[in-house]
Parts: structure tokens; sequence; C-alpha cells
């Protein structure tokens, strides 16, 4: 049974930094077969993409909002994808998910829709 795990949210002031985990494990292709992102739900709004990176880790996108303080990178040989999220802001506040997408070659996306498997999330709140 495939099984998307998020960790590292917590409480931070604005200005501060966290690291965000997320576990992949029982999948039907190997991890690197899929393109992977994070999402971010905030309350009373829609879900958007955050950032995502392709099978290889080769190539990045990034939303505006955060382009400059998140780093995205993944580890294939642990199965293990990570959101390093610097200069915090409380606009970041929200709960944040990893997903899946099986990979279309070299690119990746930050539409809901693009994806297949989905955490349960993790939340980050960001105190002013």
């Amino acid at each position: 049974q495939e099984q998307v795990v998020e960790s590292g949210g917590g409480l931070v002031q604005a200005g501060g930094s966290l690291r965000l985990s997320c576990t992949v494990s029982g999948m039907a292709a190997d991890f690197d077969d899929y393109a992977m992102g994070w999402f971010r739900q905030a309350p009373g709004k829609e879900r958007e993409g955050v950032s995502c990176i392709s099978w290889s880790g080769a190539n990045t996108y990034y939303a505006d909002s955060v382009k400059g303080r998140f780093t995205i990178a993944r580890d294939n040989d642990k199965n293990t994808l990570y959101l390093e999220m610097n200069s915090l802001k409380p606009e970041d506040t929200a709960m944040y998910y990893c997903a899946a997408a099986p990979s279309n070659g070299v690119g990746c996306g930050l539409t809901t829709l693009e994806y297949d498997y989905w955490g349960q999330g993790t939340q980050v709140t960001v105190s002013s």
C-alpha cells in the first residue's frame, strides 16, 4: 500500500527556518519513477503548488511567492523528498502536503491534478 508521510512542520517565528521531509513507500514503481511536489493549503483557501522536482532532481520549479526562500531536494536512495524553508513569513502558514506524480520525462508541474499520491500533511505556523 502506498504511503506518503510528511514530517518537520511546527511553529516558528517570522524570519525563521524549517525543513520538511517526506518519505515514500509501497509505491507500484520506484521512487525515482515519480516527480515529486510540495503543496500547501491555508484555511479557507485552495491548495496551491509550492515547488516540484523532476525524477532525477535536475529540474525544479517554485511558486513566485517562495522563490529565493525555499529549496526543494530529493534523495532517491532514501526515497525521501525535502523542502528547506528559510525567511519564513506569516503568509507561509498552512498545511503542507507532499505528492507524487508518475514522471512524464524531465519536468514536473505545480497543479494538483498531476499528482496521484498524497500525504496527510504537516502543519507549518509562522508567527509575526
